[in-house]
């Protein structure tokens, strides 16, 4: 596929790329309900399922791209994908809703989760600039990878550990998939046949996206950051602009600060984390710079959310603004 693709013509590198979204996002959409149909069979709690399998799934395209591109030595677009899918997410998801309506910030985002998520940022930024693998350039490598794999094991526990404790309180907790209803009861064999199909239309789409971002690149003379940062970064989080953009139309975006900063925190410990562990990522300048852009946003998104409790229309407008002036930074830098 790889010969084939580098031998088409441009717009129909240009198809394969969409094609490619296409196949990460609904081979995450079938895989996810798969496991959340056999999870459910085996009386595994809905709170525990919405906080692993349904909240990890909103992140397997970008695991596959990241790990698809740590495969083929295209380590710069395995971070910067990461890294543009966070800055995108904070900005422009949740930007744009604000702009829509206003966005209530829980008091858990505030204390607990945007903390999180700023310390996320900044160990990715020590680990990468350190270079264990390698002192003589930066590196996220093998140990880094574990690292960041143990981080988020211990998340998940934290975090399920403080749902099954509101909801003994008898407090009301909202997580993604932690309804019974929203969770399909599927046959054992259909769910199995479900799993099988969306690992492989993501391996299959994670494949053709990187091979199609990396001939656009070519042909553009674009590098692979800046196709990173914005093509595939923006092409992976097109799901969940969608969704928001939906739930801000039916005024019910009470759990959209929370479910992006929680992806973001997902994205760096969990695909890049599973992406290094593979193999070893290089670290560029130029994401060294993208990542202190994202702990810059995340702290003016923690201020906006600690001072009202929500994100009102003009701070939304000024979110996305600021995107639209990181974007053109990277297109001419």
């Amino acid at each position: 596929m790889e010969q084939y693709i580098n031998n088409a013509p441009f717009f129909v590198v240009v198809l394969f790329l969409v094609a490619g979204f296409v196949f990460l996002v609904k081979g995450a959409d079938i895989f996810v309900e798969g496991s959340s149909s056999i999870a459910k069979r085996f009386h595994v709690p809905s709170i525990i399922i919405g906080l692993t399998i349904v909240a990890m799934g909103t992140s397997l395209p970008e695991t596959a791209v990241s790990v698809t591109a740590s495969l083929a030595n295209n380590n710069t677009l395995a971070v910067s994908n990461v890294v543009g899918s966070n800055i995108f997410n904070l900005m422009v998801v949740i930007g744009i809703c604000a702009v829509m309506v206003p966005v209530a910030v829980s008091k858990d985002t505030v204390v607990r989760d945007i903390p999180i998520s700023v310390a996320c940022a900044i160990l990715l930024l020590v680990l990468g600039i350190l270079g264990f693998t390698d002192a003589s350039k930066m590196t996220l490598g093998h140990l880094d990878g574990i690292i960041f794999i143990v981080l988020f094991a211990c998340y998940i526990f934290l975090m399920i550990r403080a749902a099954l404790k509101a909801s003994k309180e008898g407090k009301n907790v909202e997580i993604e998939g932690g309804s019974d209803e929203d969770i399909k009861l599927l046959s054992l064999p259909k769910s199995i046949i479900f799993i099988v199909l969306g690992g492989a239309a993501i391996a299959f789409g994670g494949d053709l996206t990187v091979d199609s971002a990396s001939k656009i690149a070519v042909d553009l003379g674009m590098s692979q950051t800046l196709v990173g940062l914005t093509i595939v970064s923006i092409g992976t989080s097109l799901p969940e602009l969608v969704t928001s953009i939906v739930a801000a139309k039916k005024n019910e975006v009470d759990m959209a600060l929370g479910n992006a900063v929680g992806s973001n925190i997902f994205n760096i410990l969990m695909v890049l984390g599973i992406a290094s562990a593979i193999s070893p990522i290089g670290f560029l300048t130029e994401n060294v710079i993208d990542i202190v852009v994202l702990l810059v946003f995340s702290l003016l998104v923690w201020v906006f959310g600690a001072t009202k409790k929500k994100i009102n229309r003009i701070e939304g407008l000024s979110m996305v603004a600021l995107y639209a002036a990181y974007a053109v930074y990277i297109i001419i830098r």
